[in-house]
């Protein structure tokens, strides 16, 4: 065990000063910056997955390029990547505009025009000194906003801005914009679309397109929402995409710096766990790992779900509500850790989700980080073979596979009791109850393939993940097995449990119910021979648990058999 002191660790805190004043861990991004400055485009837009970087990065931004405060922000930079940069001179040489809208959060556009106007108000609060230097008439426009009267000029409140600033410095203003997107996402969700869109539209472009007083825009979001229609005209616009692979390595965090914090913190020796949980993602050619995940992995050292359980899901789960039985097949793939084939770009937009769902769908999970490529990208073709990215991803698609597809997930509880405790019949009679109480799903399936099945069993044993350690579809032995259960507590004696799936295809079998369920106890006993033959049961012997539940089930529709062997 090393000695030295560990830093402390920003959960939850995007300002870069704050991290850097008071030493939290930091990885070091700052690079960016003379990215950005080479690049040389004058407006730029960076889409990634929420909690991938942006507000720090928009953060880091202000401090560099702001005027304000300029010699005491220099030191924030010093001994940063930056630092040796010859871009470095650019720092404090701007007045700098920074809005976010990542709290945006209203049931209907009177709201959000509200706390839109809240976070301009607190933008010209910010420049109030700036008064006295304001002639007559834009002394009015800007004490309107500043108060927030009736006759305040919100469309024109950033431009507006920027043209103060240059007259009164004679300097161009940098504009950073966090989360544009949000409002437009959250009144999408909420019916409020055609308003929202409409403001934005008119508010972005004034600020953004042909405005002499402006020396650079950088906005981050989600999505890229329809170009056509927020940014119309704006021909000075760049945009960068987790399909692109300039810029990738300042949003997520790299493999060598993960291996960097890792044996900062003392947990080298969990890297590959580490890698299934949150790496996986594929950002142009660049590998990427989550940096929330990350950061909260080393601050608790316990491996579970971090990302997934914030806010941001609400429109992911509006979709698979809406499309649960267009996508059946390929949802249930995805969950069999297999990837599928589907045209992906960076031209989505929400009038393409109302018109073309099922297509669409895919385009708004891979841009919302919670698919990703499973090989390179083809940019001619625009075809994309795609996947679930990690074991956390895998995880929260599971449970909304329970939540969206069957009825009442409370109603699970007893069943997973009856496995841990061992109990198989009455393990298989709350099994039967499940599938009858949710007789519906098998009218849409159509051939009840066995990834149906995995995913609902999947689905299902998550609910014991406090408990133990559950993997699908991973190697052990001479193969893959289907499900695994490991006891995280090896000294309570539970048993290890393995479980291997079989279906059988109903176009191909027309039997009576004596040799369909004859065939299913046949297909239990394969099962079983099955995890003896390729010793699956390897993995759980190697951790030292010597009681493990061996289990067959094999199912025909709603119905199903089961077999199981203990040693």
């Amino acid at each position: 065990m090393k000695n030295r002191k560990k830093k402390k660790l920003p959960i939850g805190i995007s300002d870069f000063k704050e991290i850097i004043e008071n030493n939290y861990y930091y990885f070091d991004k700052t690079k960016f910056i003379e990215n950005i400055l080479e690049d040389g485009s004058k407006v730029k837009l960076f889409t990634r997955p929420r909690r991938f970087g942006k507000t720090l990065n928009i953060s880091m931004l202000k401090y560099f390029f702001d005027i304000k405060n300029k010699n005491e922000n220099k030191k924030l930079f010093e001994n940063l990547e930056i630092s040796k940069s010859e871009y470095f001179e650019k720092q404090g040489n701007f007045f700098v505009i920074s809005i976010s809208f990542k709290n945006y959060d209203a049931e209907n556009w009177e709201s959000g025009f509200n706390t839109i106007k809240n976070e301009i108000k607190l933008l010209y609060n910010e420049f109030y000194l700036i008064r006295d230097n304001l002639n007559q008439s834009d002394l009015a426009d800007f004490d309107a906003i500043w108060l927030k009267k009736d006759n305040a000029d919100w469309i024109n409140s950033l431009f507006n801005l920027t043209r103060y600033l240059y007259e009164l410095s004679g300097k161009k203003v940098v504009v950073l914009i966090d989360e544009y997107d949000q409002p437009v996402i959250d009144s999408y969700i909420k019916g409020n679309y055609e308003k929202c869109i409409a403001f934005f539209k008119a508010f972005y472009g004034k600020v953004l397109k042909d405005n002499n007083y402006l020396e650079m825009g950088i906005l981050t979001g989600i999505l890229r929402v329809a170009k056509e229609n927020v940014f119309s005209g704006l021909n000075n616009l760049e945009v960068h995409t987790i399909l692109d692979d300039e810029f990738t390595e300042y949003f997520g965090i790299m493999e060598n710096e993960v291996e960097k914090s890792l044996e900062d913190f003392d947990l080298k020796y969990e890297l590959n766990d580490v890698q299934k949980w949150y790496n996986g993602y594929l950002f142009g050619e660049k590998k990427v790992y989550n940096p929330w995940s990350i950061i909260n992995f080393l601050n608790r050292g316990n491996l579970k779900s971090y990302w997934v359980n914030t806010s941001g899901n609400g429109l992911i789960k509006l979709y698979l509500q809406k499309l649960k039985n267009d996508i059946f097949d390929d949802f249930s793939k995805l969950l069999n850790k297999e990837s599928i084939l589907k045209r992906i770009n960076n031209n989505m937009t929400f009038e393409n989700l109302k018109t073309n769902f099922g297509k669409n769908i895919w385009n708004l999970f891979f841009h919302s980080g919670y698919l990703t490529l499973a090989d390179k990208y083809d940019v001619m073709k625009k075809n994309a073979s795609i996947k679930i990215p990690n074991k956390e991803i895998l995880e929260m698609f599971s449970e909304m596979f329970i939540e969206i597809y069957f009825k009442d997930s409370e109603t699970f509880l007893d069943m997973t009791d009856a496995l841990t405790t061992g109990n198989i019949e009455k393990f298989k009679f709350e099994l039967n109850k499940i599938l009858l109480e949710n007789i519906g799903i098998f009218d849409v399936i159509g051939i009840y393939k066995e990834q149906f099945y995995h995913g609902l069993m999947l689905g299902l044993i998550l609910m014991l993940k406090n408990e133990y350690e559950i993997s699908s579809n991973n190697f052990s032995g001479k193969g893959r097995y289907d499900l695994l259960l490991k006891p995280k507590n090896i000294f309570e004696r539970k048993e290890g449990i393995i479980i291997e799936l079989k279906a059988i295809n109903i176009d191909n079998l027309k039997l009576n119910s004596e040799k369909i369920h004859e065939k299913l106890l046949s297909e239990c006993e394969v099962a079983l021979n099955q995890i003896e033959e390729k010793e699956y049961t390897s993995i759980l012997k190697n951790a030292g648990i010597d009681n493990i539940l061996k289990i067959g089930i094999a199912f025909f529709g709603k119905e199903f058999e089961i077999k199981f062997e203990r040693e």
